[in-house]
C-alpha cells in the first residue's frame, strides 16, 4: 500500500444492540490491561494503536451482522500465532479464516466477533517491505 496525504482515520464506530458485551470482547482480545470504563455510558471506546474503536448502542442494527465481509476491522499484531492461541483460549471465536500466509510477506487470520463482524489479524513478516 502506498502512503497518502489524505485524512487520518480517527476512529471506527461499531454499532451494536449490546455494546457493553462487544466492548468487553475487544478489550479482552486486544487491550486486556485497559481499565473498565463507565459502562453506563451509551458509547464505549478503546484506543488501539492510535485509533479509537467506539462501541455505540444503536437501534438501527440487528443483533448479528448480515454482511460481515463488507467491512473488516484489521489489527496488525507482532505475534499472530500467539494472538490466535490467546483469542481461542480466552474467547473461543469462530475462525472465518485460519492463520495462513496471504503472500510471502503477510500472515492473515480472520475471526468473528460476538456481533458477527469480521476481525482480521495480520502480521508482516521480517522480509516484508512494510515491516
Amino acid at each position: 500500500m502506498t502512503g497518502s496525504s489524505g485524512p487520518r482515520v480517527g476512529g471506527i464506530v461499531l454499532g451494536s444492540t449490546d455494546p457493553k458485551r462487544l466492548w468487553e470482547w475487544y478489550r479482552t482480545a486486544f487491550a486486556p490491561h485497559a481499565a473498565p470504563g463507565d459502562t453506563q455510558d451509551p458509547m464505549l471506546g478503546l484506543e488501539l494503536g492510535g485509533t479509537y474503536v467506539i462501541f455505540e448502542s444503536r437501534d438501527d442494527v440487528g443483533r448479528k451482522s448480515v454482511e460481515p465481509g463488507r467491512i473488516l476491522v484489521n489489527f496488525e499484531v507482532t505475534d499472530i500465532h500467539g494472538t490466535a492461541r490467546r483469542l481461542t483460549e480466552q474467547l473461543n471465536p469462530r475462525w472465518v479464516r485460519p492463520v495462513e500466509a496471504a503472500d510471502p510477506h503477510v500472515l492473515l487470520g480472520t475471526v468473528e466477533d460476538p456481533d458477527g463482524n469480521y476481525v482480521q489479524l495480520f502480521e508482516a513478516t521480517d522480509d516484508s517491505p512494510t515491516s
